[in-house]
């Protein structure tokens, strides 16, 4: 799964019948079984708005966000009232887009911070978060859904006369396991047991205005290594200012093969001052924003698409030549600068719905010590309770932590950056539990039967932010595509979910994303817990007209495994689902397991002409006797719905363009 850091004429068949409103439940109620098994909801539950007070978010800094959404979240607890834009503020964002979609009485508070003196009343005080100690502004994000208060440094009390409800300031070292190993000793009792949050305490924000030079580009699309060697980068224009940054991006930022460094060195005035590899702590005095990046197989550190990563260096005074020499592959753009590129921010999106909630938040990379200390959180919290927010590390941290998760039996809802999640949450709508007619084929031809599927539905956030942008593409409908979606937006989003099944065209399907109610590897959990998960899944699957699913399965020697036939026995037990795409990194599979097809997803990088070539290769081995099923996945970061339709017009007769239900239909007849 790419890296959630990268950031955002219908037959209106999915409106008729079954209709009904997701339950306008209070944060008090307890959830009610269903004849499944499994509860009848999953999270807390929030009142319907009634009238929203709403501002631009999008210019302030951390510090007041975070001090805006704590008090969202205290404020919205009881009913939601408050309501922030965090893009750009205009009508054609997401934000702006689902606040004029709900149809609410609004009023507009030109500064919101305003809104601090207006809801004053409602909150008890503040917490005081220690600058010093990043990490405790977590702790004080527990503390203040626990105290019915907002977060805040020492100089936003002064300014907005809060009473200071608890000083965290010298309370901590900077020792992120004593932190949180104090946070779970002693707030675990009062905490909710719904869900656990994983959110960063700071951020990394660009600084405007900053002048980049290009040093070097590949200017070839080059995704094989084939250019690795070493390359001498003269950084030395940038000379006399103190640092100097140089920065490496993906100069093809639309197919995810991106800068790869192994090694660097670093001259000045031909003496060594520097050499270190990525991922070793020689390399962390000089990495100044890797948050962007990841660790490879290689030891190399990389960064694909719209990625990046910094590293500073201070050359000794007097210095006229600096020289950073680097081992250095596939498409890399390096550009240096003399003016620090970034600044550190409090993190402050999705702690409305942990404040509002009472959960208790951290962020422990899963692995190590701190993996340990995340494995003790599972273990306390109930089967089901969902691990709402992210991973650190990245990448790494996304297989890792969800490894971690599925283990001690906690669905993952990747939510880091879903704005107003207590607005979202409350505000229903209707949602079909229609099941979308297949364009049957009557018989199966020996053609080539393509279904292409945009990933990242599980993402909460994606759901919010991009997928409504590649929704709103003029080209979407002109051919078939799948959209997964997370079912559990019946709980978090169901304005959302309606949204996107109340304007879908006869060409889109909404599909279930990895796996089922929440992203998890199956094959990682106890055989009794994923019972419970996929009775939860099956439920929400009814509820939302969904039968089929893109889900992962576990790694074992680094490769993706298919599904046990346990386990699609159990999907097949448990949940309507007709067929299931799952990750895969070998060749195309369609293969039949627990009585349902189950179709390994197959994918390329680059463009329509592109993936048309790579799509050509796989045909040739084919022989033609019989029909051919590819389950192609779609980067929903790199392509639109504009691409799906160039796609489309390059395929030729051998193939036929297919939604997932029409596809899975035809593979269960022609599977033995």
């Amino acid at each position: 799964m790419v890296s959630r850091r990268t950031f955002l004429a219908g037959s209106g068949a999915v409106t008729a019948g079954g209709i009904g409103l997701v339950p306008g439940l209070t944060t008090a109620a307890e959830a009610a079984s269903s004849t499944s098994g499994s509860p009848a909801r999953l999270l807390p539950a929030f009142n319907r708005p009634k009238h929203l007070h709403y501002g631009d978010a999008s210019k302030l800094s951390g510090q007041d966000q975070t001090l805006l959404t704590t008090l969202q979240g205290i404020v919205n607890r009881t009913r939601p009232e408050l309501y922030f834009l965090f893009d750009t503020g205009t009508q054609s964002t997401p934000d702006a887009k689902w606040l004029t979609d709900m149809r609410l009485p609004t009023t507009l508070h030109r500064n919101p911070l305003d809104l601090v003196a207006k809801y004053r009343h409602r909150v008890r005080g503040a917490i005081v978060y220690d600058p010093a100690v990043p990490d405790s502004l977590n702790v004080a994000t527990t503390l203040a859904g626990l105290e019915d208060a907002v977060v805040a440094n020492a100089d936003q009390v002064k300014a907005h006369g809060l009473r200071i409800v608890k000083d965290l300031r010298g309370q901590f070292d900077d020792d992120r396991l004593k932190t949180y190993r104090w946070q779970l000793e002693n707030l675990f009792p009062r905490v909710t047991k719904k869900l656990l949050a994983g959110l960063p305490p700071t951020r990394v924000v660009a600084v405007e205005n900053v002048q980049w030079q290009e040093i070097a580009r590949e200017t070839r699309q080059i995704r094989d290594s084939s250019n690795r060697g070493n390359y001498d980068l003269d950084v030395s224009p940038k000379l006399g200012k103190g640092k100097v940054f140089v920065r490496f991006q993906d100069s093809f930022g639309n197919d995810g093969w991106g800068p790869s460094v192994s090694e660097v060195w670093v001259k000045a005035n031909g003496v060594e001052i520097a050499h270190f590899k990525p991922g070793t702590p020689e390399e962390e005095q000089y990495l100044f924003d890797g948050a962007n990046s990841s660790i490879g197989g290689d030891a190399n550190r990389f960064s694909d698409g719209g990625g990046y990563y910094i590293y500073a260096f201070d050359p000794p005074a007097g210095t006229t030549s600096l020289v950073v020499t680097v081992t250095m592959w596939n498409q890399y753009l390096v550009t240096i600068t003399d003016t620090a590129p970034t600044r550190i921010e409090p993190f402050a999106y999705f702690r409305d719905y942990v404040t509002a909630t009472k959960a208790l938040v951290l962020w422990l990379p899963p692995s190590g010590a701190s993996g340990e200390l995340l494995i003790e959180h599972f273990a306390k919290w109930p089967t089901l309770a969902p691990y709402m927010g992210w991973f650190a590390n990245d990448v790494a941290g996304e297989w890792d932590g969800v490894d971690l998760a599925s283990k001690g039996g906690s669905p993952v809802i990747a939510a880091d950056f879903y704005m107003n999640g207590t607005v979202h949450a409350g505000y229903t709508a209707p949602i079909s539990d229609k099941v979308r007619p297949i364009r049957r084929i009557t018989k199966p031809k020996n053609k080539v039967y393509l279904t292409l599927t945009f990933g990242e539905g599980d993402n909460i956030q994606y759901c919010q932010r991009h997928m409504r942008e590649l929704w709103d593409d003029p080209h979407r409908g002109d051919a078939p595509a799948n959209w997964t979606i997370s079912p559990l937006l019946l709980e978090t989003g169901p304005n959302l979910f309606s949204h996107f099944q109340r304007t879908a065209t006869a060409n889109d399907l909404l599909v279930c994303g990895p796996s089922g109610a929440g992203y998890t590897y199956p094959g990682s959990w106890a055989p009794s817990e994923f019972t419970q998960f996929l009775k939860l899944t099956g439920s929400q699957l009814r509820r939302t007209g969904m039968d089929q699913v893109y889900s992962y399965s576990h790694r074992e020697d680094d490769k993706w495994v298919v599904l046990s036939e346990e386990i699609a026995r159990g999907f097949a037990k448990y949940t309507p689902l007709k067929g299931i795409m799952q990750t895969w990194d070998g060749d195309l599979l369609a293969v039949r397991k627990g009585g349902l097809p189950i179709a390994g997803q197959w994918g390329a990088p680059g463009n329509a002409a592109e993936y048309k070539a790579a799509l050509d290769v796989q045909v040739a081995k084919w022989d033609g006797t019989k029909p051919l099923f590819i389950s192609g996945g779609i980067n929903a970061w790199n392509w639109t719905p504009t691409d799906i339709s160039q796609l489309a017009a390059l395929l030729d007769d051998r193939y036929e363009l297919v939604l997932a239900n029409a596809f899975f239909d035809l593979m269960n007849r022609v599977l033995p």
